[in-house]
């Protein structure tokens, strides 16, 4: 079910998570505001997904996304995580960021350990970068999506 919606584009600011990506995983993620997480369609599946990714006028990076449950919110809001698979100097809180998501990996699921999810979220990573750098993944790089106008500020719509 989940190729039914590839490649998704989606744009929106990047707002503060949890804290949890960086501190305890040493894998930052950037998460998008609510409004934005409940504009992807209610029927795309959890789990796993590669693509690109674009912090405002910036490069476009490859980045591995999450969308799932919080189990901190008792599964009543979805959240969608992008870990941008690129070393940033700095936060991007506030900045607007591009994505398209153009594959699937896995569904979601539960680890024993935190370093059950760490190296299974390596893989992901590594897996991601593999699938992207085939042709038909590759072309979305360029996709006009990513140009955003000079000095136009993007408005969730």
């Amino acid at each position: 079910g989940a190729m039914r919606h590839l490649p998704y584009f989606c744009r929106g600011e990047v707002v503060k998570g949890f804290g949890r990506g960086s501190k305890e995983l040493g894998i930052p993620t950037a998460n998008f505001s609510e409004q934005v997480v409940e504009s992807f369609p209610s029927d795309i599946p959890t789990g796993i997904y590669y693509g690109w990714a674009c912090v405002g006028n910036g490069d476009v990076h490859k980045m591995v996304l999450s969308i799932g449950w919080n189990p901190f919110y008792k599964n009543i809001k979805k959240s969608v995580e992008t870990h941008i698979i690129h070393t940033f100097k700095e936060d991007f809180y506030g900045e607007i960021l591009s994505i398209v998501i153009t594959g699937y990996i896995r569904p979601e699921k539960n680890f024993d350990s935190l370093d059950a999810l760490i190296s299974a979220i390596q893989e992901d990573i590594e897996e991601a970068k593999r699938q992207l750098d085939l042709p038909e993944h590759l072309k979305l790089k360029e996709d006009n999506f990513f140009h955003l106008p000079e000095g136009k500020v993007v408005n969730n719509h």
